[in-house]
Order: structure tokens, then sequence, then C-alpha cells
């Protein structure tokens, strides 16, 4: 198969673009499910951006990626075609799954990404699986895999973390703790302080990361895949973030408060990732602003991509 070239994450200016890109694509995607335009359902990650692009900066173009059922932003990332995610959305041919796979079942292989899952923690034994296949081919290749902190309470993810211990195998389990699982906290769930702390169930390191902190998620994963690519084995990587909007759409969040909101608003990835760049010099206000524009741009190329596109035919079972 012909791989695909995944987004180029090499400098601080591309991060702070694939950061900006997730964020305007997934904020109107929020508003066409508002607005009635898009069917089903849809998990946002507006917040969690500098996990996902701090994971996959880390990553080489032939490692595997898996995801989970908040995925657009870890596909947008990972160098996913904002024109064919949008149109999978809408349920059109040109969609990465013709359009008969909606928002939780996108896949690249081309790119290495493995897929989006709507069962919790699934998509760890996938990339368990893949973890294996590196090894055994000595591909040199590493896995990482996407979950989220509610998913690190099911059977799957300590058998995952299990194998990979004693296999050693090349994986990474990054874990986006957005301290919300559904409408249960976090610490309702969890009688420790960090789901990094788990590792040491299997004899493997537990990392806690600063979420928000897209230089800090990525060095944290460039020392994780190091150490699978040397045949050390496995990380658990913890990054906190926090979801801004609810678990999915119609979500009120009437579990949690306005000033919860409002104080981790203030720890915003983007935008303190954008004036970290405008203070050192690597960004001036004139190219922030065009490159605000220039997502701006794309998203809107996606969504007219998508508008135009056809209908898949129907199926007849």
């Amino acid at each position: 198969m012909t791989r695909s070239v995944p987004r180029p994450l090499d400098t601080p200016v591309a991060q702070l673009r694939a950061m900006q890109l997730i964020r305007s694509f997934e904020m109107r995607v929020d508003a066409l499910f508002a607005a009635g335009e898009l069917r089903g359902t849809s998990h946002l990650a507006v917040g969690e951006e500098a996990t996902a692009v701090g994971v996959c900066a880390a990553l080489t173009p032939d490692d595997y990626l898996t995801s989970t059922h908040r995925g657009h932003g870890h596909f947008l990332a990972r160098g996913g075609d904002p024109r064919r995610i949008m149109a999978e959305l809408f349920g059109k041919v040109t969609g990465y799954a013709e359009g008969r796979g909606g928002t939780q079942h996108m896949a690249d292989y081309s790119l290495g990404f493995l897929g989006m899952n709507g069962i919790t923690a699934g998509m760890m034994a996938i990339a368990t699986g893949a973890a294996f296949s590196a090894r055994y081919r000595k591909s040199g290749q590493v896995a990482a895999a996407f979950f989220g902190d509610g998913a690190s309470n099911q059977g799957t993810f300590h058998e995952a973390l299990n194998l990979a211990a004693i296999w050693a195998l090349p994986v990474v389990f990054v874990c986006e703790n957005n301290l919300y699982a559904m409408s249960s906290p976090a610490c309702a769930m969890l009688h420790i302080a960090n789901i990094a702390d788990r590792a040491a169930a299997y004899g493997i390191p537990g990392v806690v990361v600063d979420g928000n902190d897209v230089t800090a998620v990525h060095d944290a994963m460039a020392a994780a895949a190091a150490r699978a690519r040397r045949g050390d084995g496995p990380t658990l990587l913890e990054a906190k973030t926090y979801r801004v909007l609810g678990h999915s759409r119609g979500d009120l969040c009437v579990y949690r408060t306005r000033d919860e909101e409002a104080a981790w608003r203030e720890t915003d990835p983007v935008a303190g990732y954008a004036a970290t760049l405008l203070a050192d010099g690597t960004l001036d206000a004139a190219a922030w602003v065009a490159l605000q524009e220039d997502v701006t741009r794309e998203v809107a190329d996606a969504e007219a991509f998508a508008r135009a596109s056809a209908l898949p035919e129907a199926m007849v079972v």
C-alpha cells in the first residue's frame, strides 16, 4: 500500500497550526450538529488539542496510531484530510468510510491511523496487536493508543498493559484524562491520584504530563517512543487535560460548575501556545492572524467539499 504523508509537525508554528485546525474544525462541527445539518451524535475534544498534536509530533511517518470515539483531533493531527473527515460526518460517499461509518468509524491505514472505535478501550487491544506485529517484523515501528480516563476501568485496559509488558512490546498507551467519564468525575471512579500510577502493577513506567502543554506532551511521548524502539517495552502516559464541551451532543454539563469551566478555559492550549510563540518571537501578530484565517478557509473548504459530494447509493439487503 502506498503510504500517505502524515501532517508535518516538526516546528512550533506547524504544531500551533494543527491545534488551531482541530479547534476550528470541531467548533464548526459543533455548530453544524446544533443546526441539525449533521445527524447522529458527536464527541468533540475542544480543549484537548495539545495532547493530540504533541503525541503525533513525536511519531514517525511509519508508526501506528489508534484512537477513540473522540477522535477527530487525533486523525487531523496525524494528517487526515479535513475534507474527507467532514464528508464522512455529512454521510457522503467521499468520506473515509464512504459515508457509512460516521464520526466514530474512520481510518486511514496509509497514514498508520488504524481507526476510531466506539467501544471504550477497544483500540488499546488493536494497538497492542500492531505493536506485536512491529516487534515480530523487527520494523522499528511504535504503536500509540489514545484512550480516556473512563477506559482505564475496562478489562481491556489491564489486558493490553499486561500483555504489552510481559512481551516488551513497542507501544505507548496515552490516557487523555479530561476528568470526566461521561457525567461522572474521574475522582469518583478512581481511588488513586493518577491513572499513570497503575503502570506499577505491570512493571512499566507511568508518566504524568500537562496535557494542555504541547511541548511537554511531545517531550514525554518522544521519550516513551524512544524507549519502545530500544526494545524496553511500553509506557503508560497520562495527559491531564479538560474537555470544554459536553461528553456528546446535547450534554448540558449540569454535573460541573461554570466556575470550573472558566478556570480551565484560562489554560486553553491553543491560546496559551500562541501567546508563548508570540512572546518569544517565533510568531508575530500578523502571522498569527494569517494562520487563523488560513485555517478558517481550510475548514470552509472541507465543508463545501462535503456539501457538494454525493450521497452513497442505498444498500440492498
